[in-house]
C-alpha cells in the first residue's frame, strides 16, 4: 500500500469532538460533559475511562461554550499600573508571575488590564459590565481600598493583596505581608552586629505601609533601650530622595547603619556612600526592603527584607477558589512573615 502524499495547503483533519470521546469511551455525550464539568457525578471507573479517551484523542473542551453554560469565564482580573520612574521596585512583576503560574495550576487565567494612576477605580466597571472575569485581585490597597468598597457594593468577588488599612475590621478576603515584622528583623540584625545608631529612611507619613514598616524599626530600637531622636526621615520613594535623606542624616545624626522602607531608597543610600568614599557593609551598613533584582546584583549585594510573594499568590488563589466555590467559603484573611536576605551591605 502506498502512502498518500501530503498536499501543501491541505486543511488538517477536524479536531476531536465531544461525540468522538463518547464513542471511544462507550458512554453518552452527557457523561463526557459531566466528566469535564462535574466529575464528582461519575463513578471512578467511568470517569477514568472517559479521561483516558480524552487523553488518547487529544480532545479540548470548548471553553467558550462551557462559559455560556456555567456563566464562568475562569478569568481573574488584575489591574496593572506603570512602575514610577526613578525607582528600583519590581515587586509587582514577581507577584504577577507567581499569580499567573499559581492560577493556571488551579484552572484559572489572569487577565491584566490597565488603569489610570489617578483613578483607582478605572478599568473595573468595563470588565464587570462585560462579565469578562469571575473575580478580581486588588493590589493597590495603600490607596485606602476604594476598590474594595466599590466591588463589595456590586457583589463582585475579589481578594486584596494588602490589608484594608482604612478599615481594619473589614470582612473581605485579603493576604498581606507583615512589614513591621520585616523591619524589626532587619533592625535586630544590625543591632546584633553591634550597631546602636541605626537610621530609618521611610515614606511620607500618609503612607500606611510606610508607617507600618517604620514601626518595626522603632520597636526594635526601643526594645534595646536606644534613642531614635533625629534618626528618622520620611521622603518620596525615589532613589534621589534616598540619596538626599541619607546625606543629611550622615551629616547631622552620624548613624552607623540605615534601614530603608524600600530597595529604591536603599539604592540612594548606596549612591551617597559611594560619593563619600564609604564602603557599604564595612563603614556603613545598609538594609533595604523587597529584595529586588537590583539588590541581588549591585555590589557588594544589598541585604534586604524579602516578601514571600510566591506564598502570597498561593494564598490569594486559595481565597479566590473559596469565594467562587459552591457554596462559597468564608473570606480568608492571611498575614505572612517576611525573611531577610543577607548580603555584603550589612
Amino acid at each position: 500500500m502506498t502512502q498518500t502524499p501530503r498536499i501543501p495547503g491541505r486543511v488538517p483533519a477536524a479536531p476531536p469532538t465531544l461525540a468522538d470521546v463518547a464513542e471511544r469511551a462507550g458512554v453518552s455525550r452527557q457523561t463526557v460533559s459531566n466528566a469535564v464539568n462535574n466529575p464528582e457525578l461519575l463513578r471512578p471507573d467511568t470517569l477514568e475511562r472517559v479521561q483516558r479517551a480524552i487523553s488518547e484523542l487529544g480532545y479540548l473542551p470548548n471553553r467558550a461554550a462551557r462559559n455560556l453554560r456555567t456563566r464562568a469565564s475562569h478569568l481573574i482580573g488584575l489591574r496593572i499600573n506603570p512602575v514610577p520612574e526613578g525607582t528600583a521596585n519590581a515587586t509587582m512583576d514577581r507577584f504577577v508571575h507567581s499569580l499567573v503560574e499559581t492560577s493556571s495550576e488551579a484552572g484559572y487565567h489572569v487577565l491584566l488590564f490597565p488603569g489610570d494612576p489617578l483613578d483607582p477605580l478605572s478599568g473595573y466597571d468595563d470588565l464587570l459590565r462585560a462579565t469578562a472575569v469571575d473575580a478580581f485581585v486588588v493590589t493597590d490597597t495603600y490607596l485606602g481600598n476604594p476598590q474594595a468598597t466599590w466591588l463589595e457594593k456590586r457583589r463582585a468577588p475579589f481578594v486584596a493583596f494588602g490589608r484594608p488599612w482604612d478599615k481594619p475590621d473589614a470582612a473581605h478576603a485579603w493576604v498581606d505581608v507583615d512589614g513591621a515584622a520585616g523591619c524589626d528583623l532587619a533592625t535586630t540584625h544590625l543591632l546584633d552586629k553591634g550597631h546602636h545608631r541605626i537610621a530609618w529612611i521611610g515614606w511620607r507619613k500618609d503612607s500606611w505601609i510606610g508607617e507600618d514598616r517604620r514601626s518595626g524599626w522603632y520597636r526594635a530600637m526601643k526594645s534595646r533601650g536606644l534613642s531614635t531622636t533625629g534618626l528618622a526621615s520620611r521622603v518620596e520613594d525615589t532613589v534621589h530622595s534616598g540619596r538626599s535623606a541619607s546625606a543629611v542624616l550622615l551629616d547631622e545624626a552620624q548613624p552607623s547603619a540605615f534601614v530603608c522602607a524600600s530597595d529604591t531608597l536603599a539604592m540612594g543610600v548606596l549612591q551617597t556612600l559611594a560619593e563619600r568614599g564609604l564602603a557599604p557593609g564595612r563603614d556603613i551598613a545598609v538594609v533595604g526592603f523587597d529584595d529586588s533584582q537590583v539588590a541581588q546584583v549591585v555590589h557588594p549585594g544589598l541585604t534586604s527584607v524579602r516578601q514571600p510573594l510566591e506564598q502570597v499568590a498561593v494564598e490569594v488563589v486559595t481565597a479566590l477558589r473559596g469565594l467562587l466555590g459552591h457554596p462559597p467559603s468564608p473570606p480568608r484573611q492571611v498575614m505572612l512573615t517576611p525573611t531577610l536576605a543577607l548580603r555584603g551591605s550589612s
